[in-house]
């Protein structure tokens, strides 16, 4: 352990460190594509019962009609954050008719391209903003790439405890400053050591031959319409889900929240041949992207992780970092656990705190160039052969096998676990810890070994292991359906949602190109 870090972890260990750290806050966005009660995708609208997807603080859509996402209001405990992610769930079931929801990251068995229903989000401006972001996604890289679904895991420390580390060390910025360079360091150490989450925590080691219909690919053939990877954790994190050609060459520097922000401008402003020869409308007129450059908007931008700001309305995410400085991480790697039904259990998120507190604790200095492509390398190998025996990574150019650095990486994040069981008087954060360390000493432990064992015994077919757990999962929460009072209030708040999407509608005052163009022509200093 480095003198620095031990130093921290002293401070912290204080009355007064373990008062900060008890105010980390936590958030879930939990993705599921709704399917036929067969397996097939939904074509139907999302449920009115559920309220508006464009205004719901907590059921909403993400690309498509069919991909409902879950977000759970901002938490400083966990029991009350898996409280509320339930509660969310056994409303949805009970709105969703015979429907089901997909367990796995990779989808249902998808038809064709052109019948993935979009995401609809009512007549005004910003909801027709969403949906015509969406049909360039669909003309850039096509519809089934944009039907995985994952976990997002939200995570900031609280500003007393930055002002804690400020005072520390005796760094005279703003706290605003200081605080956001302080999360970009702590990006930086989280894209160093993102493979071990994938190895971890990987779980979609296969997918519906439906998915790559048409499409070219290095997959093996797994029964008759699976195909696989045998030593992958997360092809949903591969060059085959959320990643595109077209970004491979996007270098984003996060070594300052400015240079995070200037290569988010440049690659919005960049013009890219094959999106201008599409144009901003098709034949007949209609949008169908919101410009011709390598990315409409920042979001647009696939990255395992996510420096982040609550947006006002109508403001670009950028525009908010630019202005008010990073609030919070966006973890995006995280694959739905198959074999938990609300897809991530309190274990994963107890151990994701150790992770994501080393990162922000440890020494993080900048990234080079041949750094950045290090880390992009390392995480590219863990989701397609983490299993693989003797797995070489890369640690600074010096050849390192993924097992042994694992272990010494758990023992350093085991110094952050240690702490957090202090300060809420348990030993689950060791205990986690504990269980991860089980999946490199025994890959057949980690959740993508256990979905290939599972396919396996369901006839070698990703397709009906899904659908056998989706049913199940579907049983869990009906099984359980609210108490009235509780029902109520959430039938109220979609409602509401309903009654907000209106007035929204109602209240727009200019023509949606001038609403295009005044969005898009945000600069920072605005």
């Amino acid at each position: 352990m480095s003198p620095a870090f031990k130093d921290i972890l002293d401070l912290l260990s204080s009355t007064a460190g373990r008062a900060d750290l008890r105010e980390c806050r936590h958030g879930i966005e939990k993705e599921s594509l709704r399917t036929t009660p067969d397996g097939t995708l939904a074509r139907t609208p999302h449920p009115s019962a559920l309220g508006s997807a464009l205004t719901h603080p907590s059921i909403t859509t993400d690309y498509s009609e069919a991909l409902i996402e879950l977000i759970t209001p901002v938490n400083t405990r966990l029991d009350s954050l898996f409280d509320s992610l339930d509660m969310t769930h056994r409303f949805v079931y009970g709105q969703l008719g015979d429907e089901l929801l997909w367990t796995e990251s990779m989808p249902c068995r998808l038809p064709a391209d052109a019948d993935i229903p979009i995401a609809w989000y009512g007549t005004s401006n910003v909801g027709t903003l969403k949906n015509v972001y969406r049909r360039g996604l669909a003309i850039r890289y096509g519809k089934a790439m944009q039907c995985i679904a994952g976990i997002h895991y939200n995570f900031s420390l609280p500003p007393s405890l930055w002002a804690t580390l400020q005072q520390h060390a005796g760094d005279p910025r703003s706290a605003q400053d200081y605080q956001s360079d302080r999360y970009m360091a702590m990006i930086r150490n989280f894209r160093r050591y993102a493979w071990l989450l994938m190895y971890l925590f990987g779980a979609s080691p296969a997918v519906c031959a439906t998915f790559l219909q048409g499409r070219d690919h290095k997959l093996d053939k797994l029964g008759d319409n699976t195909l696989y990877l045998p030593y992958a954790t997360s092809l949903r994190m591969s060059d085959l889900g959320y990643n595109n050609n077209a970004q491979s060459g996007l270098n984003v520097c996060y070594n300052t929240l400015d240079s995070y922000i200037q290569s988010m401008q440049e690659a919005i402003g960049l013009p890219f041949a094959a999106y201008d020869q599409m144009g901003t409308h098709d034949s007949n007129g209609q949008w169908q992207q919101l410009n011709t450059n390598l990315l409409q908007i920042e979001n647009e931008f696939y990255s395992p992780i996510r420096p982040k700001r609550v947006t006002r309305s109508g403001e670009k995410p950028v525009h908010a970092l630019a202005s008010r400085g990073v609030e919070y991480i966006e973890v995006r790697c995280m694959d739905i656990d198959p074999f938990v039904p609300l897809g991530i259990e309190p274990a994963t998120a107890r151990f994701l705190d150790s992770f994501l507190l080393y990162c922000a604790l440890h020494e993080s200095p900048p990234l080079t160039e041949a750094g950045c492509t290090e880390t992009g390398d390392n995480f590219a190998l863990a989701v397609k052969r983490g299993r693989e025996p003797g797995l070489q990574l890369s640690d600074g150019g010096e050849s390192r096998s993924l097992v042994s650095w694992g272990e010494d990486l758990l023992d350093r994040i085991g110094e952050c676990a240690v702490l957090l069981d202090g300060m809420h008087a348990t030993q689950a954060y060791s205990q986690s810890l504990a269980a991860q360390r089980a999946k490199l000493a025994d890959p057949s432990l980690t959740p993508s070994a256990r979905v290939l064992e599972a396919i396996a015994g369901h006839d070698n077919s990703f397709f009906r292991f899904a659908l056998e757990q989706s049913r199940a999962h579907r049983a869990h929460f009906a099984d359980r359906p609210l108490d009235p009072a509780t029902l109520a209030a959430y039938q109220a708040e979609a409602a509401a949602s309903l009654a907000e999407q209106q007035a929204i509608e109602a209240a727009d005052e200019v023509d949606f190109d001038t609403y295009v163009a005044n969005y898009l022509s945000q600069g920072i200093d605005d």
